[in-house]
Parts: C-alpha cells; structure tokens; sequence
C-alpha cells in the first residue's frame, strides 16, 4: 500500500467499496420477490451509489427491499464524504498518528492545501455533515407529516433517506418520480435545495462561511476559493433558471401556476450541477432545455463538495484565463488576486480531459445502442453521459432500457467524473521527472 500514490489509493478506496455494495444488492434479501438483480445492474446500481450519481435502473422504492435500500444509503453517504475521510476518522478515534500518505490521501479528497489542523478539520466536516442531514432530516419529516397519510416509521424513512440524499448530491429518491409530486410545495423546495447547495458548495466554503460569525481583524474574510465558489454558483443558478423558464415556458411550465414555475425553474437549475432530483419530467423537455442542462451538468458543484463535475472554480478559471487574453493581460486575476500558473493549467487539463472523456463515450454509447432496442439519439446518449460525468443522476428516461454494454459504459463514467479525470490520469502516470535541460523556444500560429 505505501508504494501506491494518494490517487491510486483514492481509486483502489472506491473500486473496494463498489464492489462490496455489487455484492450486497445481488444478495436474495436486497431485492423485493424472488428475482435477483444481474450483476451488471448490482455493478451499476453501487457504483451510482457510491460515486453519489443517482442513476437507476431499477426504482428505488419498489424494487428493493429495506435491506437494500439502506445498502444504497450506506454507499451514497460514504460515498459523499469519500472514503479516505471515515478512515482517517477512524484512526483518529483510535488514537493513531497520521503518516504522509493518510495526510496526503484526505489532502487529494478534500481538495484542501492548507491542513494544519487536520483533526479538527474532519471533526468540522462531520459534525457539519451530520447536523445539516439531522435538521433537513427534521425540516422533511414535519412537513411530510402536515401534508401524507404515511405511518411514523415510512415517514421517518423518507426523511432520512432524502435528507442525506439531498446533501450527498446523491439524487437517490424513494419515489417513482422523484420529486414531481412536491412540486408546488414551498417547504420541500426550499430544504431540498438548502441541502443540496450545502451538500455541493464544497466544506472549505461551508467552513470559510462559519468563520465569518466568529472571526475578527483581518482574518474575518472569504478567501479567494470561497469568493469563486459562491459568486459562480450563484450566477449558475440563475442564469440556469432563466434559461428553463424562457425555453419550457410554453411547454412543462405552461400548465403551472407562477408560483409553481418559479420553484419548478429554480430547483431545477441547482439540482442540474449535483444532485440529480427533479420535479419536472426531464423526458419530456425540450432540446434547447436539456442542452442547457448540459451545461450545467458539465460544469458540476464546487471543489472539495460532495458533487462532480469539472467544477466552478474550473469553470471560473477557464473564463478569466479567456477574459485576460482578450484584454492582452499578463497575469489571470480575480478578486485583486493573480492565479497561479499551476492552476491555470490543472483547469486546462482538467477541462479538456472531461471534454473528451464526454465526447468519446458519448459516440461510444450511441454505438452500443443503434442495434439495442432501437438505439438512442445523440440528444439522449450526450445527456446520459454527461449526467454520468457530472454525477447528477438526470435521465431523459433511457438508463433501464440500456444493454449490458450501454450500462457498462455509462458506469465508466459514472467512476471518472467522481474521482475527476485528473485524479484518473495522476494515478497511471509515471512520478513527476525533473527535466534537466530545457530546448530553445519557437513560435507556432494558432487560431
């Protein structure tokens, strides 16, 4: 183990814990009747889990059976706060010390530089996790109580289960349809989205927020990723409910009140980047709609969150880095601070990775399909993948009817956009050379 590089036991984590809960929902007592799950839609389903993405294919609440249910809860809650983070948990509850590359391995997980203070940063982290679940968790069950006839216990089950949901961006639900039968409730809406924004805004924000109630003199500050963070996630959402409003707005909206279309709208652009929940049947909108969607998905939550994507602070990055070469600037700045040149190309990487991860696998599953069931259609197969890669869990309707071949491919991607595609290529490179000489520079015409 101590030969293998924090991204590889980053990977070896996930592919373990995939593997156990493939094992755990072929088992008779996961499912509901006689009929076991193949082992492709047990790999799927875990590994859906477990990358915190929520795509099914087989429902949720019919389908299987409490036992496992709870297996798919204990695979997206792990699989939210990463499983290097309850291991490093563990050794600190028992008192051990940790090594380099415990230290190294969270440092990769959390996306966070500065670990000075590394126990009470996961003590921050968890107690954080399980207090926001705990309160959404009560927000749901009180309202479900006003509003259903369900028994205390069916009740308490929901609660829970989409409490956690939500903020693991795990888009799991316990529902046929999701969350369309709440689409007009204001208090469902409004936790749901609490929960997922919390869940996908990243810890490093969550703390950086926290300390603006309690720190004083200079360091009662947002720093630089905090500022991104939440100034990129705020214009996504907005713009992202725009977007929805104008293009369904004679479609799925149409028969809505506005109240109704507004929740409708903006719930829908936050769970776009994470999580995965709807209220409105994605099936059933339109192409500019689902191509913005797209967009979102794409782009995905924050650094260090329990969601996927190339991530806002990527998104961020990318734009300024154009804005500065547009301008003829030298220096990449936001907020009167200048980028790194480091990060600048770790975003480039990372972009052009995903991009082309999404590309390849997109014609990949479109050419599985043609001769499946029909096929699928670009639209549809470029949504599944990008949902796939963001760790969303949006589908237009096509993730049960994939072949063996089709559910294989979107788990691929499912694995890559949790782990992140530079994470993905840090783990198979060969260690870092130091280049002893440099050759002379030539100038090449671009553009």
């Amino acid at each position: 183990m101590g030969r293998l590089t924090p991204p590889q036991v980053l990977i070896l984590s996930f592919l373990c814990a995939i593997l156990i809960g493939t094992a755990a929902l072929s088992l008779p007592i996961a499912t509901e009747g006689p009929e076991r799950m193949t082992l492709v839609d047990s790999l799927f389903t875990a590994t859906s889990a477990t990358c915190v993405t929520g795509l099914i294919v087989k429902d949720t609440s019919s389908h299987f059976a409490t036992f496992g249910r709870w297996v798919i809860f204990a695979l997206f809650q792990m699989g939210g706060l990463g499983i290097m983070t309850f291991s490093t948990l563990f050794a600190v509850m028992l008192g051990k010390k940790l090594g380099f590359l415990e230290t190294d391995i969270l440092r990769n997980t959390l996306d966070k530089h500065n670990i000075l203070g590394l126990k009470k940063l996961i003590v921050y982290i968890l107690g954080i996790t399980v207090a926001t679940e705990a309160i959404g968790a009560a927000v749901l069950f009180f309202r479900w109580r006003m509003i259903t006839d369900w028994t205390v216990v069916a009740t308490l089950e929901k609660s829970i289960f989409h409490a956690v949901s939500g903020f693991c961006n795990a888009g799991f639900a316990l529902f046929a349809n999701s969350l369309e039968s709440f689409s007009a409730d204001p208090v469902i809406n409004l936790i749901m989205i609490a929960l997922i924004f919390l869940g996908g805004i990243g810890f490093v924000v969550i703390l950086d927020s926290l300390g603006l109630l309690y720190k004083r003199g200079p360091e009662r500050r947002l720093s630089l990723q905090s500022k991104i963070a939440l100034t990129t996630s705020l214009v996504l959402i907005v713009v992202g409910a725009l977007l929805i409003f104008i293009f369904e707005k004679d479609n799925l909206l149409r028969v809505m009140s506005w109240p109704q279309r507004l929740w409708a709208a903006t719930f829908q652009s936050v769970t776009a980047r994470t999580a995965g929940f709807n209220t409105i049947p994605i099936g059933q909108m339109a192409t500019p709609t689902l191509l913005s969607l797209v967009f979102l998905m794409f782009i995905g939550a924050s650094p260090g969150s329990t969601g996927g994507g190339i991530k806002t602070c990527t998104f961020a990055i990318l734009i300024a880095a154009v804005a500065t070469m547009i301008r003829n600037r030298k220096h990449v700045r936001l907020y009167n601070r200048s980028i790194p040149t480091q990060v600048i190309r770790e975003s480039i990487v990372i972009f052009l990775l995903a991009g082309a991860w999404v590309f390849i696998f997109t014609v990949v599953l479109t050419w599985v399909e043609a001769g499946h069931a029909g096929g699928t259609s670009l639209m549809k197969s470029l949504f599944e993948i990008v949902s796939a890669f963001g760790t969303v869990g949006l589908s237009t309707g096509i993730t049960e009817g994939l072949s063996s071949a089709g559910k294989l491919c979107v788990t691929a991607t499912m694995f890559a956009g949790r782990l992140g595609p530079l994470t993905l290529a840090l783990a198979i490179a060969f260690k870092e050379r130091k280049e002893s000489y440099r050759f002379p520079e030539e100038s090449v015409m671009v553009g």
